[in-house]
């Protein structure tokens, strides 16, 4: 089983070492055949900016609840009726 296994596998490979790959070269053009690499630039300072804390999560946190709460207060707003009460009237009387 395992030598059927691995000369399977042997047999395979040949193919697949003539697959045709995509031509790639001169296939930008336009502006970005014509920009410059990139700069490089140091590991150091970019790595000791990502490891600064950044916000507070306890301040965010709150932040979150204060919206939550805003948000909550509005739809229970808007769930109450559009019409006042003679509106309500009047168009009940207009479809009987």
């Amino acid at each position: 089983m395992m030598r059927t296994t691995f000369l399977c596998t042997l047999l395979a490979l040949p193919p697949a070492g003539c697959t045709q790959f995509p031509e790639l070269e001169h296939t930008q053009n336009g502006p970005v055949a014509q920009a410059e690499y990139p700069a490089l630039v140091p590991l150091d300072p970019l790595l000791a900016r990502a490891a600064t804390p950044g916000a507070d999560p306890a301040g965010e946190q709150a932040e979150l609840f204060r919206r939550i709460a805003g948000l909550r207060q509005r739809a229970d707003m808007m769930r109450g009726s559009v019409l006042t009460g003679p509106e309500k009237q009047r168009l009940q009387q207009g479809l009987h």
